[in-house]
């Protein structure tokens, strides 16, 4: 009774407060001064790439985590996604850029990505396991020569440059704080995005189909319907990216879209971990920064820095060979080996001092 007086007359704001892992406050007030003492490069191509490649992998984590679908198509759409501003904004290919507003080509971009995730998606969840991955593999590798090989359209092998964000508010949103912020708010939203319908009603039965299909049929579910819809809103973090990775590089080739990126995309993931949406942010910094500095190691070491490849693969294997679940796994041994430490004494347990862990593993 002594307890229920005493939440009862704690202010709301404390309330709420409450419910919030500590974690999540010192990582969110550590992004947001980041801009004070982090160097340009580190914002732009760092903090900036990081976050535009976890929302791409955060897609393909909600597919394969939740839905139990692995796609290797989610670069494809974010490159779709790219290609569509660079069309149908400004670009310096004037022949073929139609150079309409943003407030049409951005949501125009977003649609046909969607659309074509969702025919995708359609033809995707007619397949299990091998399948699905083989089935959206060879859709991406369809693009990446349709594209190669499009002169009309896509410009052919060149692809497009001079692509940029467009100065809304009198900001240039190239300028590396101004990037930064913009890419960090919405990986923060489609973070939050997909952890709030991880718990809906819609991520609830997704994750009741990935895990046995056929009783959720019997309960009247259309697990067709379920499966679709999980491509179509996965899609959307997948474009925002690729527009925001066209902005970064000013240009969109089919590069962009090649095989390399899509295992990419798949290496992200896995590295992160497929359990919880903060695992593609986790292995997309973990990528950033080998892609970055790992051709100075190799430097260093004597080696050819063409195969800085090679450290990414190692990291990749070793990530798989100790923890199926990536860096989420790990962090998980770690608070298990560190709770039966001896001399540990954890705090007594009362609503004042009680504590959300960060990692919430899904069922």
């Amino acid at each position: 009774m002594a307890a229920s007086n005493l939440q009862r007359e704690r202010p709301w704001w404390h309330a709420w407060h409450s419910k919030v892992p500590a974690a999540y406050w010192y990582v969110g007030g550590l992004l947001l001064i980041m801009p004070t003492f982090a160097s340009d490069f580190a914002l732009y191509q760092i903090f900036g790439w990081t976050f535009i490649l976890g929302m791409i992998a955060l897609s393909l984590m909600f597919l394969g985590g939740y839905g139990g679908m692995v796609s290797l198509a989610q670069m494809t759409i974010a490159g779709i996604a790219g290609y569509v501003v660079a069309i149908c904004g400004d670009s310096s290919i004037t022949s073929i850029s139609q150079g309409w507003p943003w407030y049409v080509s951005i949501p125009l971009a977003i649609f046909i990505a969607a659309l074509f995730a969702t025919v995708t998606g359609w033809l995707a969840v007619r397949t299990r396991g091998i399948y699905t991955i083989m089935i959206t593999l060879a859709i991406a590798s369809g693009f990446f020569y349709f594209v190669r090989q499009n002169y009309v359209v896509f410009n052919g092998f060149s692809g497009f440059n001079g692509v940029l964000p467009p100065p809304l508010f009198g900001i240039d949103w190239r300028h590396p704080t101004a990037f930064y912020y913009l890419t960090l708010f919405w990986a923060a939203f489609w973070y939050f995005a997909v952890l709030y319908v991880s718990r809906a009603p819609m991520g609830l039965a997704l994750q009741g189909i990935r895990d046995n299909a056929r009783r959720m049929a019997a309960l009247g579910f259309d697990v067709t319907l379920h499966r679709v819809f999980a491509y179509t809103f996965a899609a959307v973090p997948a474009a925002m990216g690729g527009i925001f990775l066209t902005w970064q590089s000013s240009q969109i080739s089919p590069g962009t879209v090649g095989i390399g990126p899509v295992i990419d995309i798949l290496v992200i993931a896995v590295i992160g971990g497929l359990r919880h949406p903060v695992g593609p942010f986790v292995g997309a910094f973990i990528y950033v920064l080998l892609k970055t500095f790992a051709i100075d190691v190799l430097e260093v070491l004597g080696l050819g820095s063409e195969r800085f490849n090679l450290l990414i693969g190692l990291g990749f294997l070793v990530m798989v060979f100790w923890s199926r679940d990536g860096m989420i796994g790990l962090w998980d041994k770690w608070q298990t080996v560190r709770k039966k430490m001896p001399f540990t004494v954890g705090k007594p347990s009362s609503p004042w001092n009680r504590k959300t862990p960060l990692l919430i593993v899904c069922p």
